[in-house]
């Protein structure tokens, strides 16, 4: 047999949902096989276990967002250019998928050990955050924004970016917005949360 992407990416597509609705522990090869609308001897021909499937989906989420933080905040920019383009990544990540937040919610806090080790959360701030948290030291010191802790501005600008994602079904069914429409104004949250910190933290 050969391995075919578009049977791999629909595989991993269900499992996703699978995995969001029931989480790791409830989550079962035969409803992610019944899912993807394949037999659970082909589910396990791509992956052996549940655990090799949820890793592959984990491997994705952590190759999405993180490895761009860090590549922003190490970069030799100005700290308002890696607000806009920290916000920019991370927005375009949850329109691409809108799974991940409620995703990850739900992994953390059904057992947040594991989730932190596998996500290497705790390593990858560590290589940026140092960065992050000079260079915001500096530009109080030099009087060109308010005195703020690092984790509330990290807070304050990456909840803003996810809670309307989580929040989805609620506001769309308040504002009657299509998916379309909805999304639309989750591109142009892009500016507007961007405009927002940066104007909360300016002197």
């Amino acid at each position: 047999m050969t391995k075919d992407l578009s049977t791999e990416e629909k595989i991993l597509e269900a499992a996703r949902r699978v995995f969001l609705r029931d989480g790791y522990h409830g989550a079962r090869m035969e409803a992610i096989a019944k899912e993807a609308k394949v037999n659970k001897a082909l589910l396990h021909y791509y992956f052996r276990s549940k655990e090799k499937l949820f890793d592959s989906i984990f491997q994705q989420i952590k190759g999405g967002l993180l490895p761009k933080v860090a590549e922003i905040f190490k970069a030799d920019l100005p700290l308002f250019d890696k607000i806009r383009l920290f916000v920019e990544s991370y927005i375009d990540l949850l329109l691409e998928s809108p799974y991940v937040p409620l995703f990850m919610m739900n992994e953390v806090n059904k057992d947040p050990e594991n989730f932190i080790q596998k996500m290497g959360i705790i390593e990858k701030l560590q290589s940026f955050l140092p960065y992050f948290i000079v260079q915001l030291q500096d530009e109080i010191e030099k009087g060109n924004i308010k005195p703020i802790h690092p984790m509330h501005l990290l807070m304050n600008t990456m909840s803003m970016c996810v809670f309307p994602f989580l929040a989805k079904p609620m506001l769309q069914r308040v504002s009657g917005m299509s998916d379309a429409q909805y999304m639309d104004m989750m591109r142009e949250r892009k500016k507007i949360i961007t405009e927002f910190v940066i104007s909360s933290i300016k002197t």
